[in-house]
């Protein structure tokens, strides 16, 4: 067998890295059961500690990276994963968004280092929690805290056909309106986030009469600007407006200026 058959006939390689995260994503990647035996016959599982103590090295056909970059070494090693590997998905709001981590973006972090730890002198951290695409070039990003294990086999099967996946980036109030959930805002005056949230979750929160909390952070067609006045209307002032923005997404680039210019209110 030539090197060239053996290139058309070997099974993609694929490897799944955790940075600064509460492994959330990864395990969605593990409850996909079923789903999972048929992709590992598909494909090669070379690099998942979560699942595996015995990793290979690259290089990779498809990385799939949970976690923010918070420390000098994080940073020089996503630098040597997007090196390794052919394509590069970001999963969840942690590696597309900072995660909840990046509430240090807004606060003194030697404050925070002197109550946490005992012996601050020992930690070595960056100044801030940034996602993956701050650092290197990433080919998609797969949002939520944590991912929707649908989206996630998408484009996992989308890679493997070699197609575009079908992720959707419309708002979370389109996923109301197409299971008939009852409009929270409108019905009963809570304020929701669902008009600025990327879609996802299936609309889980307010299918229980509960506001969006913005787990999957920012659409990408909405307008920030024309949203804020709505909550105001709703009942929160800067502080609520402010403590809602600052959660699972708070370094989205739509939520964090939001935010920071609330906070001078």
């Amino acid at each position: 067998m030539t090197a060239d058959t053996r290139r058309a006939t070997r099974r993609p390689r694929l490897a799944v890295w955790k940075f600064a995260s509460c492994d959330g994503c990864q395990l969605t990647l593990l409850d996909c059961e079923d789903e999972l035996m048929d992709i590992a016959d598909q494909m090669e599982v070379s690099h998942f500690l979560e699942a595996s103590s015995a990793p290979e090295p690259g290089p990779y056909d498809l990385s799939l990276v949970e976690g923010s970059i918070t420390t000098p070494q994080d940073a020089a090693r996503i630098q040597h994963v997007r090196e390794a590997s052919r394509y590069l998905v970001t999963i969840g709001a942690c590696a597309t968004a900072g995660g909840v981590q990046a509430l240090r973006n807004h606060a003194d972090l030697a404050e925070f280092q002197s109550v946490v730890y005992a012996r601050p002198d020992y930690i070595e951290t960056l100044a801030t929690s940034t996602p993956v695409s701050a650092h290197v070039p990433v080919d998609l990003e797969l949002r939520g805290c944590p991912i929707d294990r649908g989206q996630l086999i998408e484009v996992i099967t989308a890679y493997l056909s070699g197609r575009t996946p079908d992720v959707p980036r419309h708002s979370v109030c389109f996923e109301c309106k197409r299971s008939g959930t009852v409009c929270v805002t409108v019905a009963h005056g809570t304020p929701c986030l669902g008009p600025v949230t990327h879609a996802g979750c299936g609309a889980l929160c307010p299918g229980y009469g509960r506001g969006c909390y913005g787990c999957f952070g920012p659409s990408n067609s909405t307008s920030f600007g024309a949203f804020v006045p709505l909550l105001r209307r709703d009942g929160m002032d800067s502080l609520d407006i402010v403590r809602v923005l600052r959660t699972f997404n708070t370094a989205a680039p739509e939520f964090d200026a939001t935010s920071r210019k609330e906070a001078q209110q």
